[in-house]
C-alpha cells in the first residue's frame, strides 16, 4: 500500500499542484479544504492529470470534530502536509483576528488532532514574510525571524509553535519549508491559481490584466532602493516547489527533528521585470499605474536555497519565461479561472 498524506488546504493553489507530484510518485493524498479561496473542480483537474481521483472533505481546519475524523477513517495517515491558511498581506492588516484565528489556532487544532492519532510527521507551509525586513540578501535560514504585519506574525507564531512543541516531543518531525513567491502553473493549463475575487499576489494580478479581466495593474511602490524602484522578490514556479514538498517528504519527514528550508531560486525579480517577461510570453501589453507602497510591504527579498539542495536533493529549475508561458497557458485556456460550480 502506498503512503497517505493529509493535505490541508488541498484544493488551493500550491497544494493541488503538490497532490499532483505526490500521485505521481505513487503517493496517496487525502485532501480536506473549506472551499473559501479555491473550487472544487479541481479534484477532477487532478484526476483528469493523474488518473486518480483524491478522497476529499469539504471543512475547515477549525472543525475539532472533522479531523479527528479524517484520522479515524484513515488510520494509514504516515504524515500531514498544512497548507490551509489565509494568506494576503494587505487583508491582515484589516483583519487580523481572523488571521490569527485561522492560522494560529488551525494550526494547533491540527496538531492535537495528529497527536491523537499518532501521526507524527508535519510539513509546514510558512513563508519568506517570518524573515520581517530583511538585513541583507540572499536571506539563510539562519537569519533572525520577525515579521511587518499580522500574515507574517501568523506564519512566526505557528513556526514558534512548532518549534516549542517539536522540542517537547523530541520523536516528531516538524519541517517548516519557508517560501518565497510562487508563480506559474501546471505547463498543461489544466492545474492553476484562481484566486476568489481580486487577485492579491501579483502574478495572477497581471494575468486577469492581460486577458482582460482587470483594466490595469497598479504597481505599489515605485522608490524603493532598487534597480528600477520597484519590489524585488524571489519568483519560484509552483511546480518546482510541489516538488520541494516530495523532497522534504522523502528526506526530511523521516528524521525526528525541527527541519527548516528556504524553498526558493536565489533570483531576484522586479516588479517591472515581470510585467515584461509576462508580455513577451502574452504577446500583450499590460499597462499599469504607479502607485504608493502598501503597508507591510519590503524593498526586495530573495533566498540561498543551498541548504535545500544540500539536505533535500531539491533544487528550482524552472526559468522566468517558464514561469511566465505557464502562467499565461492557464490563464488563455480558463479566462475566468475554473468555472463556477
Amino acid at each position: 500500500m502506498s503512503k497517505k498524506v493529509l493535505i490541508t488546504g488541498g484544493t488551493g493553489y500550491i497544494a493541488s499542484h503538490t497532490c499532483v507530484a505526490l500521485i505521481e510518485q505513487g503517493v496517496t493524498p487525502i485532501l480536506v479544504d473549506d472551499l473559501s479561496n479555491s473550487s472544487k473542480l479541481v479534484l477532477s483537474r487532478i484526476q483528469e492529470l493523474t488518473g486518480v481521483l483524491p478522497v476529499f472533505y469539504q471543512g475547515s481546519i477549525l472543525d475539532k470534530v472533522l479531523l479527528a475524523k479524517i484520522f479515524a477513517e484513515h488510520p494509514e495517515i504516515e504524515a500531514v502536509m498544512h497548507f490551509a491558511g489565509l494568506k494576503a498581506v494587505g487583508e491582515s492588516v484589516e483583519k487580523p483576528l481572523a488571521y490569527y484565528q485561522c492560522n494560529v489556532a488551525g494550526t494547533l487544532n491540527l496538531v492535537e488532532a495528529m497527536q491523537a492519532a499518532g501521526v507524527k510527521q508535519l510539513i509546514f507551509s510558512s513563508s519568506a514574510t517570518v524573515y520581517g525586513d530583511p538585513a541583507s540578501v540572499p536571506i539563510e535560514e539562519s537569519f533572525p525571524t520577525s515579521a511587518t504585519n499580522p500574515y507574517g506574525w501568523s506564519k512566526w507564531m505557528v513556526e514558534r509553535c512548532l518549534m516549542d512543541f517539536q522540542a517537547a516531543q523530541p520523536d516528531w518531525s516538524i519541517t517548516l519549508l519557508r517560501y518565497f513567491n510562487p508563480v506559474g502553473n501546471h505547463p498543461s493549463g489544466r492545474l492553476g491559481e484562481d484566486p476568489q475575487g481580486i487577485p492579491n499576489n501579483l502574478v495572477p494580478y497581471i494575468a486577469q490584466v492581460a486577458i482582460g479581466r482587470r483594466e490595469q495593474l497598479s504597481v505599489f511602490g515605485s522608490d524603493y532602493n532598487t534597480p528600477d524602484g520597484t519590489g524585488v522578490r524571489d519568483y519560484i514556479h509552483v511546480v518546482d516547489l510541489a516538488q520541494g514538498h516530495l523532497a522534504a517528504l522523502t528526506y526530511a519527514s523521516p528524521k525526528a527533528g525541527c527541519h527548516i528550508y528556504n524553498l526558493g531560486t536565489g533570483q531576484g525579480y522586479s516588479v517591472l521585470e515581470m510585467i515584461q517577461a509576462f508580455e513577451k510570453a502574452s504577446g500583450r501589453a499590460v499597462p499599469y499605474v504607479l502607485a504608493p507602497r502598501r503597508p507591510g510591504d519590503i524593498a526586495e527579498c530573495w533566498a540561498t536555497p543551498e541548504k535545500a539542495k544540500r539536505e533535500l536533493h531539491w533544487q528550482a529549475t524552472r526559468t522566468l519565461d517558464e514561469m511566465a508561458r505557464d502562467t499565461w497557458t492557464w490563464q488563455e485556456n480558463n479566462p475566468m479561472g475554473y468555472e463556477p460550480q
